[in-house]
């Protein structure tokens, strides 16, 4: 099992908050919408992860200062054990620059009544609309053998 991160950056537009998702363009989740986030390198914190990943991703800068945690999921897959990991949660509502396209995502913003579910993740359903309300989840997912349906939900991480 390895740990990610992922990061959920919300604005205020117009009296309406909105999250900056996007559709992933290669690797693990292609096709699905997701947040900004990846594997943590050796040595490195989820904090200091996210904030490379967000730069990456998206091209904004944002300081671990304004990462507020917010979570830990756990998710297992045992009929592809290699994709089993633990994601670290952030919220952000501070950085620098203008979001713009990457090799790995297409950013978009969505207001928090029209997050496309459907098209993300089975679990996000789940437990993302409590984070983005300023909720905390620490949940465990198992994945079947579809590697994309939620089958069963473990006990809360520790």
């Amino acid at each position: 099992m390895y740990d990610v991160c992922v990061c959920y950056l919300l604005r205020e537009r117009d009296g309406v908050t909105e999250v900056l998702l996007g559709r992933k363009k290669q690797g693990l989740g292609k096709g699905r919408i997701v947040a900004p986030g990846g594997k943590l390198e050796p040595g490195e914190t989820a904090a200091d992860a996210s904030v490379r990943e967000i730069l990456e991703e998206v091209g904004l800068v944002v300081a671990a200062e304004d990462l507020e945690p917010r979570g830990l999921m756990t998710y297992h897959f045992p009929h592809r054990e290699r994709w089993s990991q633990r994601s670290h949660v952030f919220v952000a509502r501070a950085w620098r620059g203008e979001p713009e396209a990457s090799d790995e995502l297409d950013p978009e913003w969505f207001a928090l009544e029209a997050v496309p579910y459907e098209a993300m993740w089975d679990d996000a359903r789940l437990w993302l609309p409590g984070v983005l309300a300023g909720g905390l989840a620490r949940r465990t997912f198992v994945f079947g053998e579809d590697l994309a349906t939620v089958v069963s939900e473990g006990p809360p991480v520790a």
